[in-house]
C-alpha cells in the first residue's frame, strides 16, 4: 500500500484515537481540555513574546536558545510520557502489511495533528517573526518553520522507536516517574540562568547561541537571521544542515521501524549475564549486620536501587540536595547552611516508612509481633537511610565550603546537618507510625485517592516539628557566631550537633515503636488501600 493510501487513514485513527479517549470518562475530557487551553493560552503569549522581541539587539540569541530547548523537550518526551500518544507505539501494527517507508510517512503526516504540533508551531513562527527583515527573510523563514517542524516531531519518532521494546514494558512505564527529576533539576537551572541574565543582560546567551544556532532544529531559526544580515551562504549551509537532519532522523526511524516489524521481542528475557550479575550483586549485602538489622537494611536499599517510584524519590532528593547549595555557592550569593538542604532532602526519606511498602507490608506486619520487633524494623530502617545520608550529607557540606572558602564555618554547618538529620529520622519513624499512606504503584500520583490530608500531615507537620527539634543547635550557633569569643568555640558544634542528632533519633525511634506495634492493622489497611 502506498503512502499516499494509508495516510489519510493514519490521521483519521489519530483523531479517532483523541476523540475515543475522551470519552472514556469526564475526567479525561476535562483535563484534556484544560490542558489544551492552557497549553494554547501559553503559546499565544509566547509568541505575542517573541514578535515583542522583533528589532532587540539579541532577539536572535533568545529564540534560538528556545528553539533548542523545544528540540530537546521533544526528544526526552517519548521517554518519560510513552503513554502519552498511543501511535507512538509501532509494534501494534506489526500485523499489517505495511513497508517501512509508507508507514514512516503515514505516522509522520499523523503525528502533526495535536497540542504539542501546534504549540511547537507557534513557538517558530513567533521566532520567524522575532529575528526576519525583509521578504527573502520570511520567505525563508517559511521553509524553516516547516524543517524545523518536521525534525521536531522526526526527533521524538525516532527515539519512541528505537526505546519502544523498553517503553512498552513495565519497567519502561515506571521511567516516567523520573520525569519529577528532570523537572526539578530544569527548574532550578532555569533558576540560575534567570539570575545570570537579570545581572548580565541578554548578552549572557550570545556564546550559547553561537554554538546552538549550528544544532538542529535551531540552525533553521539561525538561518533566517543569516539572511536577514545579508549572509546568504551561512543561512544556506544552516539550512541543509537541518535538511539534513530531518533525511537521517527519517532514514534512522524507518530502520528502527524495520527492525521491530521483522525482530522478535526478546527485551523481557533475561539473559544469562543478567542474571549471573544478579547472583553476585549479593556481594555487597554481606557486609551489613547479620540477622533481622541487615535484612531489613538490604530490604530497604534493594527498594532504593529496584522500586521506581522509591528510586525516584532518592535520586530527586540527592539532585535538589546537592543542586540548591551549590548553585547558590557557584553565583558566590549562598551560605555554608545551605549545605543542610541536603539533609533536609534526605530526611524526608524516612516519612511513610510503611506505605513505600505498600501492600507487601503485610508481610513485615507477619514479622512484628511486639514493640521490641517493631523498634528492630524502625532502626534498621534508620541504618539503611543513614548509610546514604551521612556520608552524602557530609560531601555536600564539604563541597559547598570549598567553593565559599569558608572552611572556619565548616564544624557547624555539619553539626547543624546532622542534627537536622537526626530530628527528621524521629519525627518520620513516628509520623510513619501514626500518618501512614498508600503510594499508587501505576500512574504518577504519590498519594492514593482521599488520604491527601494524611501525607500532608505526615510530611509537613513532621518537618515543622523537626524544625523545632532542631532549634537549640541553632540557637547554640547563633549565640556562639554573635558572642565576642564564640569564634573560638565553634568546633563545638561538630560533636554537639552530632550527639543531639542521634539522641533524637533514638528518642523517636522508642517513641515510634510503641505505636508501630499497637496500631499494625490500621497502617496495613491505610498503605494497601491503593
Amino acid at each position: 500500500m502506498s503512502a499516499d493510501a494509508i495516510t489519510p487513514v493514519f490521521v483519521r485513527l489519530k483523531l479517532s484515537l483523541l476523540r475515543n479517549g475522551l470519552r472514556q470518562s469526564g475526567g479525561r475530557k476535562a483535563a484534556y481540555i484544560t490542558s489544551a487551553v492552557f497549553a494554547l493560552l501559553f503559546a499565544a503569549l509566547q509568541l505575542i513574546g517573541l514578535i515583542a522581541l522583533r528589532g532587540h539587539a539579541h532577539a536572535e540569541s533568545v529564540v534560538v536558545l528556545a528553539v533548542a530547548v523545544l528540540g530537546l523537550g521533544w526528544a526526552v518526551m517519548p521517554l518519560f510520557f510513552p503513554s502519552g500518544d498511543e501511535t507512538l507505539d509501532p509494534t501494534r501494527l506489526v500485523m499489517l502489511p505495511l513497508r517501512p517507508r509508507p508507514l514512516v510517512r503515514a505516522l509522520l503526516t499523523a503525528s502533526l495533528v495535536g497540542i504539542g504540533p501546534l504549540f511547537t508551531l507557534c513557538l517558530l513562527a513567533g521566532s520567524v517573526i522575532a529575528v526576519a527583515r525583509g521578504g527573502a527573510a520570511f520567505a525563508v523563514g517559511a521553509v524553516a518553520v516547516v524543517l524545523a517542524l518536521l525534525v521536531c516531531v522526526a526527533l521524538a519518532r525516532a527515539v519512541a522507536a528505537a526505546n519502544v521494546r523498553l517503553l512498552t514494558s513495565r519497567k519502561g512505564r515506571d521511567l516516567a516517574v523520573l520525569s519529577g527529576l528532570v523537572i526539578a533539576i530544569g527548574a532550578q537551572i532555569v533558576n540560575f540562568g534567570a539570575q545570570r541574565i537579570g545581572a548580565s543582560g541578554l548578552g549572557e546567551l550570545d556564546p550559547a547561541a553561537g554554538i546552538l544556532q549550528w544544532v538542529p532544529p535551531a540552525s533553521a531559526i539561525g538561518a533566517v537571521h543569516a539572511v536577514s544580515e545579508g549572509s546568504y551562504g551561512l543561512a544556506a549551509a544552516q539550512l541543509a544542515l537541518t535538511a539534513g537532519a530531518l533525511v537521517a532522523l527519517l532514514a534512522l526511524w524507518s530502520r528502527h521501524l524495520t527492525r521491530l516489524m521483522t525482530s522478535p521481542d526478546g527485551s523481557t528475557l533475561p539473559g544469562a549475564e543478567s542474571a549471573a550479575e544478579e547472583r553476585s550483586s549479593a556481594g555487597p549485602a554481606r557486609l551489613l549486620p547479620t540477622g533481622r538489622t541487615g535484612t531489613v537494611m538490604e530490604r530497604s536499599l534493594r527498594y532504593v536501587w529496584r522500586d521506581p517510584k522509591t528510586k525516584a524519590a532518592w535520586v530527586t532528593s540527592l539532585a535538589i540536595g546537592l543542586i540548591v547549595p551549590v548553585f547558590n555557592a557557584w553565583q558566590g550569593t549562598g551560605s555554608v547552611y545551605f549545605a543542610c538542604f541536603a539533609a533536609g532532602m534526605l530526611g524526608i526519606q524516612m516519612y511513610n516508612q510503611f506505605g513505600q511498602d505498600t501492600s507487601a507490608f503485610w508481610i513485615v506486619a507477619m514479622t512484628i509481633s511486639s514493640t521490641r520487633d517493631a523498634y528492630a524494623e524502625l532502626r534498621a530502617r534508620a541504618y539503611a537511610l543513614l548509610l546514604i545520608t551521612l556520608p552524602y550529607a557530609t560531601l555536600v557540606t564539604v563541597l559547598t565550603t570549598a567553593m565559599l572558602g569558608d572552611w572556619r564555618r565548616l564544624p557547624e554547618a555539619l553539626g547543624l546537618s546532622f542534627a537536622l538529620l537526626g530530628a527528621m529520622l524521629a519525627t518520620g519513624a513516628w509520623t510513619s507510625a501514626r500518618f501512614p499512606y498508600s503510594i499508587p504503584q501505576e500512574g504518577y500520583k504519590n498519594v492514593a485517592p482521599g488520604q491527601t490530608g494524611l501525607a500532608w500531615i505526615s510530611i509537613f507537620g513532621g518537618m515543622m516539628a523537626a524544625a523545632l527539634l532542631c532549634a537549640p543547635v541553632i540557637a547554640l550557633t547563633i549565640w556562639l557566631n554573635v558572642s565576642a569569643d564564640g569564634d573560638a568555640w565553634t568546633w563545638l558544634l561538630l560533636p554537639v550537633g552530632t550527639a543531639y542528632g542521634a539522641a533524637l533519633t533514638a528518642a523517636g525511634l522508642k517513641l515510634a515503636a510503641p505505636q508501630t506495634a499497637r496500631r499494625l492493622p490500621e497502617i496495613l489497611a491505610a498503605v494497601s488501600k491503593g
